[in-house]
């Protein structure tokens, strides 16, 4: 039941332009950041992980956070409208499958989005003729960044089912992004999704994370995907739908 409510969603996806979003808005991270790397050389002196700072910094800060408030809008649009609630709420389906399965094809999208900003960051570096090694740390920062992506994504599909406005999610996922730069700094970055991120992807430091704050880090998308994942569950199978 799972795989078909998987190829449902990637169903409804297929000619829609959330595929232009994908694209998009990693290649405007990766261009402010190039720019920006390119124009302070004379400052950013460590190559790979200097133009990393600046491609994270506007990517995982604010971009990534962005392109997943409207992913998870998207997904549940069709369910907005025509009073489609009504029938998936009829439908033999379990609200386990049905909010998994979005959440799912968010982590696959994901990967996606995380491949193109990694070709797209070797592609401008090359561009400009750096000739050090990649960063040992970089494997790490996409793993890591695409994991608190699911924490996030988990936490604007809840958003998403009982909001139908897409400016409404899209704002409070920015307004996230800020309050996370904010836990960042006052060295809270490993409990908010948002600051995870900033953590996770190595966007103000890149410096390696120590083996016991990968644990945390760890431990706590897991609380936060699980938490989050079994309020919306159990707010599909207890709540009246006003479709």
């Amino acid at each position: 039941m799972l795989t078909r409510c998987i190829s449902v969603e990637l169903m409804k996806l297929r000619r829609s332009r959330i595929w232009l979003i994908l694209m998009i808005l990693p290649i405007i991270s990766v261009l402010i950041g190039s720019v920006n790397f390119y124009l302070n050389q004379g400052v950013l002196k460590y190559e790979w992980y200097s133009l990393w700072s600046q491609v994270s910094l506007f990517y995982g800060e604010f971009f990534l956070p962005i392109l997943i408030a409207i992913c998870c809008g998207y997904m549940w649009r069709l369910e907005h409208f025509n009073k489609n609630w009504n029938m998936i709420m009829a439908a033999p389906i379990s609200a386990v499958w049905i909010f998994l399965s979005k959440l799912m094809v968010a982590g696959l999208l994901l990967i996606f989005v995380q491949g193109l900003l990694f070709l797209l960051y070797f592609l401008g570096g090359t561009l400009m003729g750096l000739s050090s090694k990649l960063p040992r740390e970089l494997p790490g920062w996409l793993l890591r960044g695409w994991i608190a992506a699911i924490t996030i994504s988990a936490l604007q599909l809840a958003l998403s089912m009982r909001i139908r406005s897409y400016a409404t999610t899209v704002g409070i996922g920015l307004c996230a992004s800020f309050i996370g730069l904010g836990m960042y700094i006052a060295n809270l970055g490993l409990f908010f999704p948002h600051s995870m991120m900033v953590v996770g992807m190595g966007v103000i430091s890149q410096k390696s994370i120590s083996p016991g704050d990968m644990i945390i880090f760890f431990i706590m998308n897991i609380i936060y995907i699980v938490a989050i994942s079994t309020f919306a569950i159990r707010w599909i199978k207890k709540s009246d739908v006003i479709a």
